[in-house]
């Protein structure tokens, strides 16, 4: 596999607003990259600088000052905010003094909540950005190294050594945010919940099951997710309820951001993976995909998946609608299967529940690895990229 080294060619969907606004995202996303390519004057400190670091955390005046007499409207760059909480009131009386804008970014918005830090009263927008999408690497988009070794702009640059950059990935990881940020007591537990969460990803989470093989208390592997949803590695994926039956209730389910440190952090660099964990990849790669096109467009639709009371599932619901007074909610319904054969029996699930005279199914997708699309009635199955295709032109929702 040859890398790409194209990394500054390819255009990210994700545009910059023209008001100050947080950039959060997972670390190796290419958040500094993009800020540099769309604000290449602004003025820019890294958090990362240790100096740097000292002297705003002690006074958090001099940003001032050290950004000189900039005009209103000015971008200011502040790479690793969370580093410095209390920077966000100097951020906030300069926007509304100077008149400066703020590109405020981070790889996570945990120690700006908890520090008490209001990010700045809705004075800013929050941006998201994870790693490439099929889109953005158009013909350089490879399903089966994406689904195997990820989407990291690092891995996918160089793809000759996509074990050796995920295993230092997650090293990186350990390093810079549990221990250094001190986010957990003891770092051998967490390793191995971290094993374990990698083991899961894509499965509905059962904290005491979790608990028991990791050998700590069951509020300490809530605590573990939260780290990880809170420093974006993870996302939970909620269970749909078309009513308030308690029987429709299913646990959340947990996604890693990226299938490729999903496996890094399961320990199968050095194995090859098996069909099972292939197909949960490849989930996790198509939930990626809806994530950011959800993100890009700002449609903002709520994702889950539904789990019918026989134990059936579909894979991802997206709500186009809430149900109010005026009419059911409206949906889009899709399952993904790693297979060269599209089987009919897959659509049961999504038929019972456009069959459902609580809701509306606007849409129903099958999404598969053949290499055929078919129509069977208002079902349309979609190879992986002709899917992705029609998701990233806003034709799916």
């Amino acid at each position: 596999m040859q890398p790409m080294n194209q990394e500054a060619t390819i255009a990210r969907r994700l545009t910059c607003p023209g008001r100050s606004f947080f950039l959060f995202g997972p670390r190796g996303t290419g958040k500094s990259t993009w800020l540099q390519q769309v604000l290449p004057t602004a003025t820019r400190f890294d958090l990362l600088d240790a100096s740097l670091y000292l002297e705003l955390s002690r006074d958090p005046h001099r940003l001032e000052a050290l950004s000189g007499s900039l005009p209103a409207g000015a971008w200011v760059v502040l790479d690793e905010i969370q580093k410095v909480p209390a920077l966000l009131d100097e951020v906030h009386r300069l926007m509304e003094s100077r008149r400066w804008r703020f590109a405020l970014c981070g790889s996570s918005a945990r120690k700006l909540k908890r520090g008490g830090a209001n990010l700045l009263g809705g004075r800013a927008l929050t941006l998201n950005l994870e790693g490439f999408t099929s889109s953005e690497l158009a013909k350089g988009f490879d399903l089966r190294f994406s689904i195997e070794w990820g989407t990291l702009p690092f891995v996918q640059m160089d793809r000759e050594q996509p074990a050796e950059i995920l295993a230092a990935y997650v090293d990186t990881y350990l390093k810079e945010e549990i221990r250094e940020e001190g986010l957990v007591r003891r770092i051998p537990p967490f390793l191995r919940f971290l094993a374990i969460a990698g083991q899961v990803n894509g499965q509905a989470v059962n904290g005491q099951n979790i608990a028991r093989e990791a050998a700590v208390p069951r509020s300490t592997v809530d605590s573990f997710f939260a780290i990880l949803t809170d420093t974006l590695l993870g996302h939970f994926l909620p269970a749909w309820r078309p009513g308030i039956k308690v029987r429709e209730t299913a646990h959340p389910k947990f996604f890693w951001f990226d299938p490729g440190v999903a496996r890094a952090a399961t320990g199968l660099l050095r194995d090859p993976p098996d069909r099972t964990w292939l197909g949960t990849a490849l989930e996790t790669l198509v939930y990626h995909e809806i994530r950011v096109h959800n993100e890009v467009s700002r449609k903002l639709r709520p994702i889950s998946y539904y789990r019918t009371p026989a134990g059936a599932e579909i894979d991802f619901i997206i709500e186009t609608r809430k149900r109010s007074s005026a009419g059911p909610a409206r949906l889009v319904a899709i399952e993904v299967k790693l297979a060269e054969r599209w089987d009919r029996s897959w659509e049961k699930a999504l038929r019972d529940l456009a069959a459902q005279g609580d809701v509306k199914v606007e849409r129903m997708y099958g999404v598969y690895t053949g290499p055929r699309a078919y129509q069977y009635g208002d079902l349309r199955v979609l190879p992986v990229a002709e899917f992705l295709k029609a998701l990233h032109e806003g034709a799916v929702f």
